[in-house]
């Protein structure tokens, strides 16, 4: 059990913080036995457990006692830990001692983490940053574009768990993946567009001609396209009289494709509601572009065909980000059209402000899915894991990684098809080690003319099929990081040994959560990122009912070997 001391103002940051690192805590009770002790205040209660640890960029009153100083205060920067990179947005100190000890943390002009042992036999980690701000800036403000690549809310979770694990202290955590998964996929569709059909001497209908044109011929000679594609390109500009007379199939229509590339696996397609509605507030130029040219009350066969097969509808909303009202009526068309449940969001162009996720709430959908990069790819907020935004209530955030037109669009990445594979290899072996959900867009028209991303999309997902994850629905994956919340830690009455449990009262949990039982043995800084070793626990599958016999046999004899961790009965 960690006992935690932080600001009042904190309080929402420090509980979503321990939602994503689903870990036993409670505010700190003098006098209460703890494993861990972690502060952010002035209050840093040496020698009332094995570890504690302390955050903060200005002086503590407990400094001296320590033989630390903190000195320099600075703003933003990156400090590294392992070898990662991890950027730091609040205030942030350098820390000096004279007394040995070890540094856990540096940053370019000096220390930033350093870890003490006291005569007690207890241990201090003193870091000069505090890690709740550092959350709370992620999960409102987000990061910079310089720092896309980098899951920074992830990687605070992994050095505070490797801290604890270091000083030989037993941990249970759930973990942000279902079981038999290393994590889970969410393979996503923004319909902007239907086919080219609906549009004639339209922006569309000239931008296409042109990139498929001069465009298609400027990509051959910069080596991004084939001359096989070259001349795919050049006849559907050819035939786009024919397209638009209907004696041709439309190059642009997405369903059947994706339907084939797809198959056996569930998807999410965000449909817009309304035609030739560029909605309002729309910052920036060309917002007229904004407008979708189909009808969605024309998509209804299409609808049913797409959920009959397991596939999830949701709003790719145009006004319910500065409008209640209006994201009322967003949702009841295409739950007009799609029929209920229909409770996912997508802002068109991933426009929010400070108050999207109070009026999506009011507006009565259950997550949002814009958080992520028009620019780039990467993670927006810094973390793999579906999250509460900061002042919601119900509404989760489903992060966004991949997007097609940010990877591959010339005023954006502007990658090669070999660049744009070693980005998202990247971002999966990030999913591997932290688990969560990888969220991708591909958009509608991308797999045909004039852009031809379809191959490089059925590669991506043939490599997720062997990267040891779980496809679901957006719906799905927030519906399970739902359940994850929902269970609960209890502190049951153990003697005066800091001891866990679980209690959960909801639905049946599939696919089940693990519940992972880290051994005691010191050693285990070494595991996480860049590891020699892995730390050694065991994972228990659980659907929040029961543990089957073979399940309950493990847990014994794990805890056999943990005095202090156990497994309360209303588990």
């Amino acid at each position: 059990m960690i006992g935690v001391i932080s600001k009042v103002a904190q309080r929402e940051a420090l509980e979503e913080f321990f939602e994503l690192f689903k870990t036993p805590w409670e505010t700190f009770v003098p006098g209460r036995k703890y494993d861990t002790i972690l502060s952010t205040t002035d209050e840093v209660p040496l020698g009332e457990a094995k570890l504690v640890i302390s955050f903060g960029a200005g002086p503590k009153s407990g400094d001296s006692s320590i033989g630390i100083t903190a000195t320099q205060h600075r703003k933003k920067g990156p400090i590294k830990y392992k070898g990662a990179t991890v950027p730091v947005y609040g205030e942030c100190a350098l820390l000096t001692t004279e007394a040995e000890s070890t540094v856990l943390v540096s940053g370019a002009q000096g220390t930033v983490g350093i870890r003490r042992s006291l005569a007690n036999g207890a241990t201090v980690i003193r870091l000069g940053y505090d890690v709740f701000e550092e959350v709370r800036i992620l999960l409102t403000e987000g990061q910079p574009l310089e720092y896309a690549a980098v899951p920074t809310l992830d990687l605070h979770i992994e050095m505070l768990r490797n801290w604890i694990l270091s000083e030989g202290i037993a941990l249970l955590e759930i973990p942000a993946a279902p079981a038999d998964c290393r994590f889970m996929v969410c393979l996503t569709h923004d319909i902007d567009f239907v086919g080219i059909r609906n549009h004639r001497f339209d922006h569309t209908m000239w931008g296409f001609l042109y990139r498929s044109t001069v465009g298609g011929m400027k990509n051959f000679l910069r080596g991004r396209l084939t001359f096989r594609k070259l001349l795919k390109m050049f006849r559907a500009a050819a035939s786009l009289p024919l397209v638009h007379l209907r004696w041709v199939k439309d190059f642009w229509e997405p369903f059947e494709w994706y339907l084939e590339v797809e198959k056996g696996l569930a998807a999410t397609y965000f449909l817009i509601p309304f035609k030739g509605q560029a909605g309002e507030n729309v910052p920036g130029e060309h917002a007229s572009r904004r407008a979708a040219g189909y009808d969605v009350r024309e998509l209804s066969d299409w609808a049913a065909t797409l959920k009959q097969r397991g596939n999830e509808i949701g709003v790719h909303g145009i006004d319910a980000w500065h409008s209640a009202e209006r994201g009322r009526a967003e949702l009841k068309r295409i739950e007009d059209v799609a029929g209920k449940p229909a409770n996912g969001i997508r802002m068109h162009w991933l426009l929010q402000d400070g108050k999207t996720y109070d009026l999506l709430e009011e507006a009565g959908f259950s997550y949002d899915a814009s958080a992520g990069y028009n620019e780039s790819v990467g993670y927006k907020n810094g973390t793999t894991q579906v999250f509460r935004p900061v002042g919601a209530r119900k509404l989760l955030e489903l992060p966004t990684h991949i997007q097609d037109g940010a990877l591959f669009y010339p005023n954006r990445l502007d990658l090669s098809d070999a660049e744009a594979c070693t980005r998202c290899n990247e971002i999966i072996d990030n999913n591997k080690t932290l688990g969560g959900t990888l969220t991708l867009i591909w958009h509608d028209r991308s797999h045909g003319p004039e852009r031809f991303w379809g191959d490089f999309y059925i590669n991506l997902v043939e490599t997720l099929k062997y990267s040891g994850a779980f496809f679901v629905t957006a719906a799905g994956a927030v519906e399970w990081f739902r359940k994850r919340r929902e269970v609960r830690f209890v502190r049951p009455d153990s003697g005066g040994v800091s001891r866990s449990g679980l209690r959960y009262q909801g639905e049946e949990i599939q696919p089940p959560v693990r519940i992972r039982l880290y051994h005691p043995s010191r050693g285990n800084e070494k595991a996480g990122r860049s590891s020699e070793a892995p730390a050694e626990f065991v994972d228990i599958h659980w659907n929040g009912i029961s543990l089957n016999d073979v399940e309950t046999q493990r847990v014994s004899q794990f805890l056999q070997s943990s005095p202090n961790l156990t497994v309360a009965p209303q588990i």
